[in-house]
């Protein structure tokens, strides 16, 4: 779980950096930098999903 959160907070600054790069004078990035951070969280949660079916399908093979 700690390596989820360390991802996430730096997805986050890095989506976060992108869009303050990205954006002009006048506005935030803010769509930028949250479709970003949410294709990054997707990502995440995915891998985490695929982890954690295949401690699943170990468990119940050790019969």
């Amino acid at each position: 779980m700690t390596r989820f959160l360390v991802s996430i907070v730096f997805f986050a600054a890095l989506s976060f950096g992108v869009g303050l790069l990205l954006s002009g004078d006048d506005y935030f990035e803010w769509p930028l930098a949250l479709g970003l951070f949410g294709v990054a969280l997707a990502g995440e949660a995915v891998r985490l999903w695929i982890r954690r079916d295949r401690a699943r399908t170990r468990q119940s093979s050790e019969i």
